[in-house]
């Protein structure tokens, strides 16, 4: 039986909203206006040139076009189909937040909102912001866990954020019934904005600064010329572009099928709901800061003298709009809405009165049901697109609004530098494949959307649209025996179960039923031996005549000699860390190359790029989803192995970092021995339908010496311990080498320690605070236990003054401040420097 303020609010005739388009037409679908007044020569200009040809006229297109027009880029074009706004920016509910779980979306969150602070001085357009703050309320234990969780992020970041009581939180909203309410994760200056204001500021900056903007004008073909422009094309006319950004929102799987791409995108129905004038409402005497029931699933805020109520229904009511992505978005829509549906969020609705009573005689003035894109994981697609020269995106945005000022600066210091301002590897275009099927990209944005207010666990996994076509030979073998992690489309291991164990999936905080089996492991590999599935790696071939002075190009180390490995890392212009690949000479003139699994693309691109624009004669292949790769570690690991082989594997004929094709029983491997368990090991990189076969040899082979698997959880853990990472010194001028210089001349203002620490069940995940006196000073970069001394290990960047061994500092877990200590790396040897030095003490005997 509903309430009687659902049955009225379900009751309620709509409102009819005014027609779209008109001059002076609601620009929202709550009642506030906004006006339009481009310059004439904004509708007659017309440039045959530009830089950049910006496609999409949303808030993040304009803004980009601002950012780059702005910073002093000539010729800036953006085109827009219809008229600004048009898509989801004008429907938005226009909220902004500096928070946000990832830290480096907060980097873009606060750039956003500090923008539209001086926007209005800036362009004279006003744009209607709004800093109640805001605040996400807890109603259970492990939500109080989750925003302590969040606080240990937050100290290092120039952003606001607090804890706060019930006391606290009714002061700031009297209008909420406290009964349920444990504490609020509050932030001062949150709060909400009129994104079409926004966007008319933004589009009268991007006009102040030089750039042409230009609607009606519907991209209808993009060709690519062999030099690297395009030549866009409009019914206004074409233009030649040195690159082409793609920023049209729901449009972005059109543009994107234009140059041959699928963009997994989906578009979703998303409602809200406002009211009418509320008396309690409007006898506050301060607006009410946004308010978000994260178990309830809906965001709540203040809009005039009544409310505004968006729910996030879960994945099973969600709406999908199917006929989009098999048909293609209808040829006129623009500023138009789909019917409304109260039933799809009658539950929130119910949830809403509860936590806010004044709901209950609330009346409806209008339901606002409008598209918005999701990608499979929520989180926008950003930056230069990996197989297709200088054609780049900004889609996929889920919170068009708060992310459109710091993704448009972010991606005009790209344009402009060449690099991007900083790592942002979660929101890379690259990271979906040809793996990322439509069925998967729906499953997953119906998960997302569903799943928008969920407990934020560390070690997250989410299930659907798995497994994908990208499995390795072993899925089969292994998936009934072990927990799987998805790692760019693959399933893999993360721990093992054995019988008797707890076999679900159970995220936490705090240790949880990995946390045993993960000991095992640990123990598996350093006192016996250990086989891992280490397929997802990224692996591209590289070969051709100039295939050594690339590398040379490329990467900040050696070039290995023929036969051998080394790690080596790609450095940007800036001498940053761009990525870390291993690097192996297997024939004269011709590589293997190996990175993580969600850097594959990210890092081919930069590859590609560097050998086109440097005119190298190179042929690149990526084979990363023809070759299977078995890791096999542990002191036992060379015992089983040569069994298998008849190719010398001793310590003197099979070195560490050397690499060989052999065969193992009948099936040829290319074996490099590293392993990053820092124990002794092979990596096998084989043929992956091969994968079966050679798992099942292998692990035939080992019984007498107790072979067992082992999962990622592990490998985290062993490397950790080892501190296993390499730098090295390289005379060719390669990509940062004077950047690098200046950084060294100048001296560094931080150094990276390794850090032990007692918890009692938590341990470190990387991005927590580190304290001294009273302040924060630092950052924890990777975390976990360490089985062989039975405490917490960290890596942290603190400043140069707290860096020695034995300083005393504190690490921020769960809202509380655990001492830990600066220790000399590496806490264990790795099992090569073990053997020298074993070696180097029976010399000094003899």
């Amino acid at each position: 039986m509903l309430r009687p303020g659902a049955q009225r609010l379900r009751g309620l005739r709509l409102p009819s909203l005014p027609p779209r388009g008109s001059p002076g037409c609601a620009r929202s679908a709550w009642g506030r206006r906004g006006e339009e007044n481009p310059p004439a020569s904004a509708e007659t200009r017309w440039k045959d040139r530009a830089e950049t040809v910006v496609i999409g006229g949303g808030c993040v297109g304009v803004s980009l076009a601002y950012h780059l027009a702005k910073a002093g880029m000539k010729d800036v074009v953006l085109l827009e189909k219809s008229e600004l706004t048009a898509g989801s920016t004008w429907h938005a509910a226009g909220l902004t937040t500096y928070f946000h779980p990832g830290i480096n979306l907060k980097k873009i969150h606060y750039t956003s909102i500090k923008l539209y602070e001086k926007l209005e001085e800036e362009t004279g357009q006003v744009v209607g912001f709004h800093q109640p703050g805001s605040i996400r309320i807890a109603t259970t234990p492990v939500r109080v866990d989750e925003f302590k969780y969040q606080m240990t992020r937050t100290g290092w970041h120039a952003t606001e954020q607090y804890i706060i009581g019930p006391e606290k939180i009714q002061e700031m909203f009297p209008l909420l019934n406290m009964d349920k309410i444990l504490a609020g994760l509050y932030n001062p200056g949150d709060g909400h904005i009129d994104p079409y204001s926004l966007t008319m500021a933004l589009a009268a900056g991007a006009r102040k600064y030089g750039a042409l903007l230009k609607y009606p004008a519907p991209v209808t073909s993009l060709k690519p010329r062999s030099d690297g422009t395009w030549d866009v094309e409009t019914p206004q006319g074409s233009v030649r572009a040195n690159r082409i950004v793609n920023a049209a929102g729901f449009w972005a799987r059109e543009v994107g099928k234009m140059v041959g791409l699928e963009h997994p995108l989906i578009p979703v129905q998303h409602q809200y709901v406002v009211t009418s004038t509320i008396p309690e409402v409007k006898a506050l005497k301060r607006e009410l800061p946004v308010l978000r029931d994260l178990e309830g699933s809906y965001y709540l805020r203040q809009e005039r003298d009544g409310l505004l109520f968006g729910p996030y229904e879960s994945q099973e009511k969600m709406k999908v709009q199917d006929s989009w992505v098999t048909s293609g978005v209808p040829a006129g829509f623009g500023k138009e809405l789909f019917e409304s549906d109260l039933d799809r969020i009658m539950e929130h609705v119910e949830v809403a009165m509860e936590m806010v009573p004044v709901l209950k005689k609330a009346d409806i003035i209008n339901i606002v049901n409008g598209p918005i894109t999701y990608s499979p994981d929520i989180l926008p697609m950003v930056g230069p697109h990996q197989g297709i020269r200088n054609y780049w995106v900004a889609i996929g945005f889920g919170y068009g609004i708060i992310h459109a000022g710091g993704v448009g600066k972010y991606l005009s210091d790209w344009i402009l530098h060449g690099e991007p301002p900083f790592d942002l590897i979660e929101l890379d275009p690259n990271r979906y494949g040809k793996w990322t099927t439509t069925q998967y990209t729906e499953a997953k944005a119906r998960e997302s959307y569903g799943f928008n207010n969920i407990v934020g666990y560390p070690k997250e996994e989410r299930f659907a649209g798995r497994p994908t076509q990208r499995v390795s030979g072993l899925y089969k073998t292994l998936e009934s025996k072990c927990s799987m992690g998805f790692h760019a489309g693959w399933e893999q291991p993360h721990w093992f179960y054995k019988p008797g164990q707890d076999t679900q999936y159970r995220p936490s905080f705090r240790r949880t039923n990995w946390f045993e089996p993960v000991g095992s492991e640990y123990k598996q590999v350093m006192q016996k031996v250990g086989v891992i599935d280490l397929s997802p790696f990224g692996k591209f071939n590289i070969k051709g005549q100039d295939s050594v002075r690339l590398l040379d190009h490329l990467f900040a180390n050696v070039i290995p000699k023929v036969g051998f490995t080394n790690i080596s890392h790609m450095l940007t212009p800036k001498g940053r860390v761009y990525a870390e690949l291993t690097v192996s000479h297997q024939t004269p003139g011709e590589f293997l190359l190996i990175t993580g699994s969600g850097s594959e693309l990210h890092d081919l691109r930069w590859i590609e790029e560097e050998a086109v624009n440097g005119g190298y004669d190179v042929e690149i292949k990526n084979i990363t989803d023809e070759l299977g790769v078995l890791g096999i570690a542990g002191p036992h690991a060379r015992k089983v192995l040569q069994k298998l082989t008849a190719e010398d594997l001793s310590d003197d004929v099979f070195k560490f970092l050397q690499t060989k094709s052999l065969k193992v029983s009948d099936i040829p491997v290319t074996a490099i021995r590293i392993s990053y368990t820092g124990e002794l090991g092979w990596e096998l990189y084989h043929r992956r339908e091969d994968s079966a076969a050679l798992y099942d040899i292998v692990m035939d082979a080992g019984q007498e010496e107790g072979i067992d698997n082992f999962g990622t959880y592990a490998l985290n853990a062993l490397r950790l311990e080892k501190a296993f990472r390499a730098w090295g010194s390289e005379p060719a001028d390669f990509i940062g080498k004077q950047a690098l210089k200046q950084i060294k001349a100048k001296g560094l203002k931080r150094r990276l320690v390794c850090l032990t620490l007692a918890t009692d069940d938590v341990d470190p995940e990387g991005n927590e605070s580190i304290w001294f006196d009273g302040k924060v000073v630092g950052n924890t970069t990777s975390g976990t236990y360490s089985y062989s001394i039975q405490k917490s290990l960290a890596f942290a960047y603190v400043p140069i003054e707290l860096s020695k061994v034995g300083q005393q500092v504190e690490v921020e877990l769960l809202g509380r401040n655990y001492p830990a200590s600066i220790i000399q790396e590496p806490l264990v040897l790795t099992e090569p420097t073990r053997n020298r030095l074993r070696k180097k003490s029976r010399k000094d005997k003899i």
